[in-house]
């Protein structure tokens, strides 16, 4: 099975799991469909907002050089980087319906107790996404 239109989460900071998530994602790609990389960055609570009001010229340069690094990394004919802000599995449902991507293709890393509890991105995506989802198991960094 083969599907046109891809969207691959990558974290920023996402180490060897985005080149396998792309390296699937071209597998599964249909000849003449297109992927979307798209790295969600979590917004601050309200409470801390306040408390970080100084730095945040340093946070939104951090958040430039992400966006800069993903399109450097992943910039390619059929691929298109897209920088949010925002829940990650809320964002990453929304723009793939938005959109009408018909494949996920994300990376999931071994569960623990504290997914039990809080529940993972990629847990929200399989639960709730309108379309298919390919799951990547990666080892668990704990």
């Amino acid at each position: 099975m083969s599907y046109s239109k891809i969207l691959v989460p990558i974290a920023p900071g996402h180490g060897d799991e985005a080149g396998r998530a792309m390296e699937v994602a071209r597998s599964l790609l249909s000849p003449d469909g297109s992927i979307t990389v798209i790295a969600v960055l979590e917004e601050l609570p309200g409470y801390l907002t306040a408390e970080v009001y100084t730095l945040e010229p340093t946070v939104e340069e951090s958040q430039r050089a992400i966006a800069k690094e993903m399109v450097d990394e992943f910039d390619a004919p059929d691929v298109e980087v897209v920088i949010r802000a925002g829940h990650a599995a809320r964002t990453i449902l929304d723009l793939a319906k938005e959109s009408a991507h018909d494949c996920i293709v994300i990376a999931s890393s071994q569960p623990g107790w504290q997914h039990f509890l809080l529940g993972s991105t990629a847990s929200g995506v399989v639960r709730h996404a309108h379309c298919s989802v390919h799951v990547l198991r990666t080892a668990d960094a704990s």
